[in-house]
């Protein structure tokens, strides 16, 4: 019987199997997509890669990406057509997968539209996991109206404003109807958001444990954009499973977080970017000011986060022209964290986070989604993260052309 397009074997390759510090040689055979045998010797598929001189890793995960991320302007991506927003964000997708981001998890956006054509393949893309617009409160980061105008939004495509704690519950049963991987809350304030502080806590104590008590009983959990400490420590102890950002966690919220098991998902490229490239992309005085307060502190939430035992994953949350940095994402959490530390943020902790335990590793039974590197990142990290090297993407037991 002939193979398949998603068989295929891979020979010759040095093997990161998404934890262990030891790579080991061998080859890799797919069948039907997963991964069917790993070894010294394998079976040979009809197509076979010689992966000599190259190191397999599992593909990439992007925990904090943005589809409809198309512009730093709110107003712009919030009252603008979904039509185009689609459109951009599946351009924005493909762009990610071939840079072997294999799997995204979108917290504020996406919506089911989206995920039927990537499903259908009309979009080549990552596994798409998404949870339809945040929630904000009146005024929250996710509150797009600047103090001095006084306009109604229609749209809210990237987040919407629920203000109580039965508005939030249904806003929050109709985001599981149309197919939400988890729920996006804003409990701080942001960079770019134009009319509030970017310290304090937002959403009452009730407010996000209803939230999350919503989402528990649908099997699934809650993530929390928050910046400060007083904000993390407002999300953990009401609920809230995944911290987004964190870059102001001082060392007894990072012991706060890890009690409560929940996960730190840092976005150190997005400062980074925005600091050199702001006047490029048009961002906002405000907004200048708030990101030099948090940008060189990220640092050193993912330090202490690590130190106390917290899982740390990996995402970019790049919006605008500032996509095309999502590699050097890992290079400066390779900076902070080590090369092992920043490989397993991006595979296995994240694939925890995200509660697949079929991706983000190299093991029988899991999902083909593999990078083929040219070198050693261990030895050689820029093998991750230099866009002109060459590396080969396997999603699903299929090859991308062209990468």
């Amino acid at each position: 019987m002939p193979s398949s397009a998603r068989d295929l074997t891979l020979e010759n390759a040095v093997i990161f199997d998404g934890w262990s510090a030891d790579l080991v040689e061998g080859s890799i055979r797919v069948a039907d997509g997963a991964i069917a045998e790993i070894g010294p010797r394998v079976s040979r598929a009809d197509r076979v890669i010689d992966a000599k001189g190259s190191t397999v890793v599992p593909g990439l995960i992007d925990a904090h990406f943005h589809a409809y991320g198309v512009s730093l302007n709110n107003l712009e991506f919030e009252s603008g057509p979904l039509s185009f927003l689609a459109l951009a964000g599946a351009r924005r997708l493909e762009a990610a997968l071939r840079r072997g981001f294999t799997t995204v998890r979108d917290v504020a956006g996406g919506d089911i539209g989206l995920a039927m054509a990537i499903g259908a393949g009309f979009v080549a893309a990552p596994r798409y996991l998404y949870t339809g617009p945040a929630l904000s409160q009146t005024g929250g980061h996710g509150d797009c109206r600047p103090a001095e105008l006084d306009i109604c939004i229609h749209g809210g495509h990237m987040s919407e404003v629920v203000d109580g704690v039965t508005p939030l519950r249904a806003a929050v049963r109709e985001r599981f109807r149309q197919g939400a991987h988890a729920i996006k809350m804003m409990t701080s304030g942001g960079v770019v958001s134009p009319a509030d502080p970017l310290l304090p806590a937002q959403y009452s104590a009730e407010e996000i444990a209803a939230v999350a008590d919503e989402a528990a009983r649908r099997g699934s959990y809650v993530a929390a954009h928050a910046y400060s400490s007083e904000a993390v420590r407002h999300s953990v102890v009401n609920g809230v499973r995944s911290v987004e950002h964190g870059n102001l966690l001082d060392e007894p919220t990072a012991s706060l977080m890890a009690e409560h098991g929940a996960f730190l998902v840092p976005t150190l490229i997005a400062y980074d970017a925005m600091a050199r490239r702001g006047a490029e992309v048009g961002i906002a005085e405000v907004a200048v000011e708030k990101n030099r307060m948090v940008l060189e502190a990220g640092g050193l939430a993912i330090e202490r986060a690590l130190a106390a035992g917290v899982p740390v994953g990996f995402g970019s949350d790049l919006m605008g022209a500032l996509e095309d940095e999502q590699l050097l994402g890992l290079r400066l959490q390779i900076e902070v964290a080590g090369v092992l530390a920043c490989v397993r943020s991006a595979t296995s902790v994240n694939a925890a986070l995200i509660r697949r335990a079929d991706l983000g590793r190299i093991a029988v039974g899991a999902r083909a989604d593999l990078l083929l590197l040219d070198g050693d990142p261990f030895a050689d990290p820029a093998a991750l993260w230099d866009q002109q090297r060459p590396r080969l993407v396997v999603k699903g037991g299929a090859p991308l052309d062209g990468t």
